[in-house]
């Protein structure tokens, strides 16, 4: 009865896909609200995932040279006003500080929205030569930016991320650490968050503010919805110009360097509940989940069964997360908040499974359970782990190729975004008007121009001039 009512609980995915969504963010205890309208305080079960992902992709970047720094969280006026494109992007998410005690401060300060001007006034300050390049720089903080309409992790009003800010010689080299960074995306949403993506680089209405060109990984969503899951910039030297950052080449002549930005944020918690979900609530793939594989003693109150439980626990601890629980409440009970929690593997372990020296395993993506011997325990786990990242990538990925469709016509593409949501392939012949008429008449965005080009066909979908690029439209959180 206690699972029946648990998995109730949860809004079927089908019949509400956004109250299942805030359901499972609540119930598997991720987050609170906070009393600050649009800001969320994010609970230690969703700390922790976080924690995960930030100790993989801190790895990833400190294998590939970078240091982490850290920036003041307020950004003058006057510095934010330097690079043009980029304040009039961010001015209508701005949150501005004016007073400081009962003072009014000479100049207001905004809490950053981003890092990229407070990075360009320490790098006109420490860089001089051209052995003082490159620097590979990243952050790991919070920002604000006041948005008006915010979903947990989705959009809040402040949000966790890491942004990484470089600087180098040459444009070569820039655009090279630029795309270094959306593989390295790439390769962490695929392999520990078990999430396919599509790689591709941003039409200029989508650009970030400032950047010469904007890469993205895009993900689909169980309900064909995309959400863009990590961005990395080119700036060229516009920002450097308007920092005044120069440096003494090689040649002793004063150059101006170049540089890139890029960042992924706790949205990727939302990537995950959304991607790998189901009605009875979270999945998680195993590199990121707090707990991988969650004891269950069966009949505990009988001699030798919590003892035995704990001795298996105890043993799994040294090869993965493993926890026990041996509270008082039912098995059902456990059983069903564990599956809440997403909770990759669950191992049950009762008084004959003792006799056979043998327990029970159980995949949360499948619901599979295999009879596995107490003495293979260590080789057998890690390779239903393994599977479970694979089953979950598996999963997500026939989601997209089924939800993944091709439009010739205006009318085509209508018809598909009103009734298929998913991801629309169509041509476009780079017009900016063509890609407003699309967001008008058909309700989609463009969301990357994909690496790996297709000819749909010779002209563009909306105006019916020759075609220059094959673009992913959909729509998106």
């Amino acid at each position: 009865m206690a699972k029946e009512k648990m998995v109730k609980a949860i809004t079927s995915m089908e019949e509400d896909f956004a109250k299942w969504y805030t359901d499972v963010v609540l119930k598997a205890e991720l987050i609170d609200y906070a009393s600050v309208k649009g800001c969320m305080i994010i609970r230690p079960y969703g700390w922790a995932i976080w924690e995960n992902i930030q100790k993989i992709m801190d790895g990833m970047f400190k294998e590939t040279g970078h240091e982490n720094v850290s920036m003041p969280m307020f950004i003058p006026e006057s510095l934010l006003q330097k690079e043009k494109d980029h304040v009039e992007g961010f001015a209508p998410e701005v949150a501005w500080v004016t007073h400081g005690g009962n003072d009014e401060l000479e100049e207001r300060m905004c809490v950053r929205p981003t890092s990229e001007t407070l990075f360009c006034d320490h790098y006109k300050n420490i860089i001089h030569s051209w052995r003082d390049l490159p620097k590979l720089y990243n952050q790991w903080c919070s920002v604000v930016r006041w948005e008006k309409t915010t979903r947990p992790f989705l959009r809040s009003r402040e949000f966790h991320w890491q942004e990484g800010h470089t600087i180098h010689a040459t444009a070569e080299e820039a655009q090279a650490e630029t795309i270094r960074m959306l593989n390295i995306y790439a390769e962490f949403a695929e392999k520990y968050l078990a999430i396919p993506v599509i790689k591709g680089v941003k039409t200029e209405k989508e650009r970030f503010a400032g950047a010469v060109n904007t890469y993205t990984i895009e993900a689909m969503m169980h309900d064909g919805k995309a959400l863009q899951s990590g961005t990395s910039h080119f700036f060229g030297d516009g920002f450097a110009k308007a920092f005044g950052i120069q440096y003494a080449d090689k040649e002793n002549k004063l150059a101006t360097p170049f540089q890139t930005s890029w960042g992924v944020s706790t949205r990727l918690i939302g990537a995950i509940i959304m991607t790998h979900g189901d009605d009875n609530g979270l999945v998680l793939p195993p590199a990121i989940a707090p707990i991988q594989l969650i004891v269950v003693p069966i009949a505990a109150h009988k001699e030798g069964v919590t003892e035995k439980a704990e001795e298996v626990t105890d043993r799994l601890k040294n090869i993965c997360r493993a926890k026990i629980d041996n509270s008082d409440n039912s098995p059902g009970w456990k059983f069903a908040e564990y599956e809440m929690k997403g909770v990759p593997l669950r191992l049950e372990l009762g008084p004959r499974d003792i006799e056979n020296n043998q327990c029970v395993l159980v995949r949360r993506d499948n619901g599979e359970k295999v009879t596995v011997s107490l003495d293979e325990l260590e080789t057998k786990v890690p390779e239903m782990l393994e599977a479970v990242r694979d089953g979950l990538y598996n999963k997500a990925l026939a989601n997209r190729t089924e939800k993944t469709y091709v439009a010739k016509t205006m009318e085509e593409m209508i018809d598909i975004a009103d009734n298929k949501p998913g991801f629309i392939k169509a041509m476009w012949c780079e017009d900016r008007a063509c890609e407003e008429a699309l967001k008008e008449k058909a309700g989609v965005s463009s969301r990357c121009m994909p690496f790996e080009q297709e000819q749909l066909a010779p002209t563009c979908i909306c105006c019916g001039k020759p075609a220059k690029k094959m673009v992913y439209w959909g729509k998106a959180y």
